[in-house]
This record gives structure tokens, sequence and C-alpha cells, in this order.
């Protein structure tokens, strides 16, 4: 049996993987939090960052992960079921901020929250479509009073028609065909046509805030706004997040540090898009993540984790 999982910087349980966001430590410490906490009401101290397959079936040339741990054969998994996936991303997130305990710089009560996770990114590594019960672990987590933030590249709309994860996401880092494979590098032929018609299934969703991310690459990827306008009104999303690429990992060895945009430049590229989608008038930013935000109203906080809602002052799964 071949090992899932293979990053050291990774904990582990069969092919579940988690790692401690930079966010979630920065928090624990008041040094600052996510943009999904300024965005979205995201605890960053009381969110796991998880997987529950690594393979992916892209090679985006900005990807910050190794890709040569994405290649393994899919046919050699023994899948655990969605409850067993839940509890182990529980358990692995405990134990990775295990270390904070007792730190000087961690209040005690921010520590005891940060053992009672409350929310969860499917996106730490490889595509969670792959996993062939992630509809049924989206509702093992919100069983769990979890909420979730589901992040998928868009090559099986099949399976992201069944999943309602609190957020979705889908990430567009280009907007026409050629872009996208020399950006993307699919394994798959039809992993183009398959992405658009995932902006169809995002369009027909009406429960799920749904999201359109796209990973800016200076010079790269970053012309005809009005293109991303197009494939951004298609999907009807909720919101478009627009991010510079980050010159970190892996992929300091496929790009040079100048592919990286700075924060001006984001919003620049950001308002050219919106010029075309009248329908995103709100423009929201964080410089320190260099991201900027498209939505139709100003209120973007998901319900549950506004302050003083039923969801945040319920026992979550983790007291039980």
């Amino acid at each position: 049996m071949p090992k899932q999982v293979d990053d050291p910087d990774y904990h582990s349980e069969n092919h579940t993987a988690a790692q401690t966001c930079g966010w979630t430590a920065n928090a624990l410490r008041g040094e600052g939090r996510c943009y999904k906490n300024h965005f979205y009401g995201i605890q960053s101290h009381r969110c796991i960052q998880m997987t529950p397959v690594v393979k992916c079936n892209e090679r985006c040339v900005f990807c910050w992960r190794d890709h040569a741990g994405h290649a393994y054969e899919l046919g050699d998994v023994e899948w655990d079921d969605p409850d067993a996936v839940a509890e182990a991303s529980v358990e692995l997130q405990r134990k990775l901020l295990s270390g904070f305990g007792g730190n000087d710089d961690v209040p005690d009560r921010v520590f005891e929250e940060a053992m009672k996770p409350r929310h969860v990114a499917i996106s730490l590594d490889g595509e969670p479509t792959l996993y062939p019960y992630l509809p049924e672990l989206i509702e093992a987590f919100h069983d769990r009073g979890i909420t979730t933030f589901l992040v998928s590249n868009g090559t099986r709309p099949e399976i992201l028609e069944q999943c309602d994860p609190t957020q979705l996401y889908v990430s567009v880092d280009a907007a026409d065909r050629k872009t996208f494979g020399e950006v993307v590098n699919p394994v798959e032929d039809d992993a183009w046509e398959r992405l658009i018609e995932t902006l169809d299934v995002l369009a027909a969703k009406d429960e799920t805030r749904t999201v359109l991310r796209t990973t800016l690459l200076a010079g790269r990827n970053t012309h005809h706004p009005e293109w991303y306008a197009a494939m951004f009104d298609r999907a009807d999303a909720d919101f478009v997040e627009l991010k510079a690429y980050m010159h970190v990992g892996n992929s300091r060895d496929r790009l040079d540090r100048d592919i990286m945009p700075e924060h001006d430049d984001v919003v620049a590229f950001t308002e050219a898009v919106q010029e075309f989608l009248p329908t995103h008038p709100v423009l929201k930013e964080s410089e320190a993540s260099r991201v900027a935000l498209l939505a139709r109203e100003a209120d973007t906080m998901v319900p549950e984790l506004k302050g003083g809602s039923e969801f945040l002052s319920e026992r979550p799964y983790a007291d039980s």
C-alpha cells in the first residue's frame, strides 16, 4: 500500500492531511487574522486547514506544493468513511495546536477555543472532489457544528453539484483556454470544458454561498478583465476574490519573484474587472494578504459567524 501523504510538514491519518495555517498561529498569539475573518467572519484560531486527498489533477505553476506528491493512483487508496475523516481532522488540529498551550503569548481562553474548532477550510492540498464521499464529509462537519469552506479547481462539476458547503470556492485562474493550459497545466484533456460546466453548476446554487477565486500572476494571466467578468457573471457568483500569487514554497522553482503582483496591482486589476461586472459594486481589500473582494452588498459576513449568532453560542461538537 503506497503512502498517501508523504509531505513531512503535514500531520495525517491515512489519506486525510492537516497543517497549521500561519494565520491560525498568528491569531492565537494576537498577531492578526486571516482575510477570511475580515471578509466573512471566520475565527482564524478555530479554523482547520485540511484535505481528504492530496492527489491533484492539475499542475498549477503557482502552486506552492510539490507536484511530485500529487501523482499517486487513486485505485490504490483505501478510503476512510466521512465520519472518520471529520474525526481525524479535529484530532489532527488539536495535536498541531497542542504546543500553544501554556505559551505566555497565547491567552488561556483563546487556546481553549482553538481546541474546539468551528470552521474547516477543505483547501490544504490536492483536489478534494477526488475524494468519493465529499458531499457526505461536508455534512459530517456540519453535524459537528463546524462550518465548511470548500475550495475546488472545478474539474468535477458532477460532484460539486451534490456539495452544499457553507461557502464554495472555485478557482478561475485563466479566462481563455490558451492561458489556462499555460498557467494551470491540467492533467486531463477536458479540464477547461469541465470548468465551464462548473460555472453553470454554481449559477444553479440557491442556498450555498459561492466564490470565484483568481490567483493573479503578473504578465501571465492579468489580461482581458472583461473575459474574467464574463465568467464571473456566468457563474452568478456571490463573491469574487482576486489574489496575488505568492512567491513561496515549490513555486519558487517555477516562477520568478517579479511574477508576484504588488497589492496595488491586484486592486487595479480588480477595479478593471469591476467595470464589466456592475452586479458587484462593493470592493473590499486586505493588503496583508494581497487580496481584493468584489461583492453585491457591503455585508459579506457568513450569517452564522456574525457576533451574537445562535451558531457561535452553541456548544460545538468538540465540547461533547
